[in-house]
């Protein structure tokens, strides 16, 4: 629309030597981004009667938006690049689309508002049902000749002639309701006069007929043409603007008299809202001369609540009560702290005890519970959190709350507060050390013969939506195909999240995308079958889509993993209903129906009524928590991802991390990371080695995969080191006794490693542990279900643990493995205490005799009998409780 020099450029002849920095756009929205309604055509747009002003350096390039009725050959003009065309006008404000049409076809208005219009404007905005109107031939009042507008006028619904509503007599007050007609005075008579004389006939309708033609049919307007002269004078028709605008509202809330008025508003208007449907019935103001007795007047010292009386102290007095309280310069400038003094030294002052004034941390306000004058000091996770939640959500505080769930809404608020006063005299303060910042320098031209020679603008070569280093194997997320000069970042819901070029321009320019249809035959099933790119696919040819309309952009609200520290959707990424914990599902563990998303609870939150495990959530590998630490509730804070624990097999807890990140462990369920097993089998010396995190003995460490330091899973976490999963290739002589997996179509031996946060990690792959797969599994979930299940299948859980306990106590080394004994009829019997019930039946290997010949029948010992013999045996016990 226009080009624009710097703000602070001169006005007059003077700006002229200067280079332009701004420009001012009309906006054209798709209709896509204004409605849901789905449209094939990726050169349609809405116009918009808006603008924007902004910096030159954001224009990529130009385009060309024509009217529809100005196009000849729509087939085409869609067909040359960076081609639109309109027919609506939609509205930011009211949220409304309008037709448009052009002010030429406008014939129902009088000869001077019609030349006006036409003069000025190239097209006129309407309502749908106002165009039928306003295309008609000019409407006078059958009584006056005058002209007839819309608002004011009844047509006869037998003669068909317009009248003013004053000029009938009677006059009329309004137009007929909906479904009424009204006829004129003398078609009325006539009327009459038919029914009394019995005379009416009512014709019967009789079919027109149309007359045959032998000339050629018309040629339609979206069939291609070959002149390529038409299409290019359609570019450069002329266009009337009027104070930039080509078009202005004429609809059924226009007074077309003030079309005249050249300060008139072109924008779109609905009807007011006044009346009882919109406005509340106010009683009558009392009158203030004959007030109740009833009523105390207002303003007194009964009606007023004393908020400060701090004005009627002196200065001196001021500063010796503020020197009592408080020595704590930042304390002193605090709003909420000041509030509160002001408060009880009013009340002090008014009692006459201004020696019993004391500042504790409580405050108290009407109608609430005493409360902390002073929030408790925010940590750096939580000012992270909150400053990533401003910078994404913007002052949205109920959003950004969602982001913090461990402060409460009025903690949020107060702090925002805070933060922004912290930001601007953080600005003050720089200002003050190192001077006002300099205005940019204006540029300018030399000459005014260069002034006129025009500027260039190009394309900006730091654009961000341009990827410079994508991964090792790109593949577009459109076409698939793998070789592009330029990588473009690709819209959500794509196989992958870049473009190619084409694509990419194509995604930019028309929001249109022709995604190649992935089929599972085409899908290699390794890596040494990969087809190089260009072979044909298998299977059944399938004609491709002309156009793929965009994917979709979800909207719904996110949630932010506090182990990943991304948002995903509210399926993906789980909240506890109870302490706002907020995590992966996949990361931990969890099943949910889709229609009881808003009723998940974390497994610490549902024990606590339940009480299936213990009460004390410390995790059994990790040093106990202090007695201040457990005073926040919830404990463990909901803000961490070391909240995220899961039972043992003795009904204990153990943090996710330390269990999937100790390898002496397994779960039950691995798919679900239920009933972690294992504890008893974590070797003495990690028991007994000092964290060099936290310098605590207590719990067991585990070690650095790249140096040889140790600590504790839950202090290496804090500290930031990282936590992933790395996949090993196999060579293919130990695939046989090597347990592997794939993910992401890496296919290896996959371990779980903790890394110190000083080491290089950008030269390796390591999955973190929220990272998911095309499936939609996380890298934990992989990993779980390959190397940490328990062997389930071969023994019960009380079974598995004695299995462990024999193998710590080192008794069985010379015993015979327990072998599970034929069924038969009358079940195994143990041969010295004759129970029939135990978990595990051992063959007796010193059979009896019966006159020196061995029985053929088979003889068990339970296990029970069978430990007590190993026992009295003479081999020594040694146990080891955690």
């Amino acid at each position: 629309m226009q080009f624009l020099p710097p703000e602070d450029a001169p006005k007059g002849e003077e700006g002229k030597n200067y280079l332009y920095t701004r420009v001012r756009l009309a906006w054209y929205y798709r209709p896509s981004d204004v409605s849901d309604r789905p449209v094939a055509d990726s050169r349609l747009l809405l116009a918009a009667i808006y603008s924007e002003v902004c910096d030159i350096n954001q224009l990529r390039a130009k385009c060309h938006v024509v009217h529809r009725d100005k196009i000849s050959d729509l087939a085409g003009w869609k067909k040359r690049p960076d081609r639109f065309y309109f027919n609506r006008l939609f509205d930011p404000y009211i949220k409304k689309e309008f037709e448009i049409i052009q002010s030429r076809d406008v014939r129902n208005l009088p000869d001077n508002i019609r030349d006006v219009l036409t003069s000025r404007y190239e097209y006129v905005v309407a309502e749908k049902e106002v165009i039928p109107d306003l295309t008609d031939t000019v409407r006078l009042c059958d009584t006056c000749q005058d002209w007839c507008p819309s608002l004011d006028t009844v047509q006869c619904d037998r003669c068909k002639k317009f009248f003013h509503m004053r000029c009938v007599q009677p006059p009329l007050v309004a137009k007929p309701s909906r479904g009424y007609g009204w006829t004129c005075a003398p078609c009325s008579r006539r009327h009459e006069e038919e029914v009394d004389s019995h005379e009416i006939r009512h014709l019967t309708p009789v079919a027109v007929n149309k007359v045959k033609s032998n000339a050629p049919a018309a040629r339609g307007r979206g069939r291609p043409r070959k002149d390529r002269s038409q299409a290019e004078k359609e570019e450069n028709l002329p266009v009337k603007h009027f104070n930039m605008w080509p078009f202005r509202y004429f609809g059924q809330h226009t007074v077309a008299e003030d079309t005249l008025d050249p300060e008139d508003l072109i924008f779109p208007r609905t009807a007011s809202r006044i009346g009882p449907k919109y406005q509340a019935n106010v009683l009558p103001a009392p009158d203030p001369y004959n007030s109740s007795p009833d009523i105390e007047d207002r303003g007194n010292d009964s009606t007023v609540e004393v908020l400060g009386i701090l004005n009627t102290f002196t200065e001196s007095e001021s500063d010796e009560i503020m020197k009592r309280l408080s020595n704590d310069e930042n304390l002193k400038s605090s709003v909420d702290w000041l509030t509160e003094v002001v408060r009880r030294i009013s009340e002090a002052a008014m009692d006459s005890s201004m020696n019993s004034v004391k500042m504790s941390i409580m405050r108290h306000e009407k109608w609430k519970a005493p409360s902390p004058y002073k929030d408790k000091d925010w940590n750096r996770e939580e000012v992270v959190a909150f400053e990533d939640a401003i910078a994404h959500l913007g002052p949205e505080l109920r959003a950004v709350r969602d982001e913090v769930a461990s402060r409460s809404m009025a903690e949020v608020v107060r702090f925002y507060g805070h933060w922004k006063s912290m930001k601007l005299g953080e600005e003050n303060q720089r200002r003050k050390t190192t001077g006002t910042p300099p205005k940019p320098v204006s540029l300018q031209y030399k000459t005014l013969a260069e002034a006129n020679d025009g500027q260039r603008v190009g394309h900006s070569d730091d654009d961000s939506s341009i990827i410079a280093q994508p991964s090792k194997t790109p593949s577009c997320g459109a076409c698939r195909t793998r070789d592009s000069k330029t990588w473009w970042k690709a819209p959500k819901g794509l196989p992958t999240n870049i473009l190619c070029d084409s694509c990419g321009s194509n995604w930019r320019k028309y929001a249109d995308l022709n995604v190649r249809p992935l089929r599972e035959e085409s899908v290699p099933s390794s890596k040494g079958r990969d087809k190089r790119e260009g072979t044909p696919l298998a299977g059944p040819s399938m004609k491709r889509a002309r156009s793929t309309p965009p994917p979709t952009i979800s909207i719904a609200p996110q949630n932010r993993c506090l182990g990943c520290m991304k948002a995903g959707p509210p399926g993906k990424v789980l909240k506890c209903k109870k302490c706002q914990f907020r995590v992966h599902a996949g990361t931990c563990g969890a099943i949910v129906d889709p229609g009881s998303l808003d009723a998940w609870t974390c497994e610490l939150c549902e024990n606590e009524e339940t009480m299936e495990a213990s009460i004390n959530p410390d995790c059994l590998l990790c040093p106990r928590a202090g007695n201040e630490d457990r005073r926040t509730a919830p404990w463990p804070p909901s803000d961490s991802f070391l909240r995220a624990c899961k039972p043992t097999e003795g009904q204990g807890w153990v943090h996710v991390l330390c269990a999937v990140f100790t390898p002496e462990l397994t779960f039950t369920n691995a798919s679900r990371l239920r009933l972690v097993e294992g504890l008893n089998t974590v070797s003495r010396h990690k028991w007994s080695t000092k964290c060099c995190l936290c310098g605590e003995i207590e719990g067991a460490v585990i070690r650095c995969h790249d140096c040889p330091k140790e600590f504790h899973a839950s202090c290496a976490w804090k500290q930031g080191h990282k936590f992933g999963f790395e996949i090993q290739p196999v060579k293919s002589s130990r695939r046989d006794t090597t347990i592997t997996t794939t993910f992401k179509g890496e296919t290896g031996c996959m371990n779980a490693i903790v890394s110190c946060v000083d080491h290089d990690h950008s030269k390796r792959d390591i999955y973190d542990i929220c990272e998911t797969n095309e499936g939609g599994e996380t890298a934990l979930q992989v990993y779980c279900r390959a190397y940490k299940q328990a062997p389930v299948g071969q023994a019960h859980g009380l079974l598995r643990k004695a299995r462990r306990l024999d193998t710590i106590l080192n008794i069985r080394s010379e015993a015979i493995p327990p072998t599970t004994p034929m069924p038969n009829s009358a079940g195994p019997e143990c041969y010295h205490c004759r129970t029939l019930f135990s978990p595990a039946y051992y063959p007796l290997t010193d059979v009896p005799t019966l006159n020196g010949q061995h029985s053929s029948r088979d003889y068990w010992e339970c296990h029970r009998c069978h430990f007590e013999k190993n026992e009295t045996s003479g081999k020594t016990m040694g146990m080891m409780v955690s």
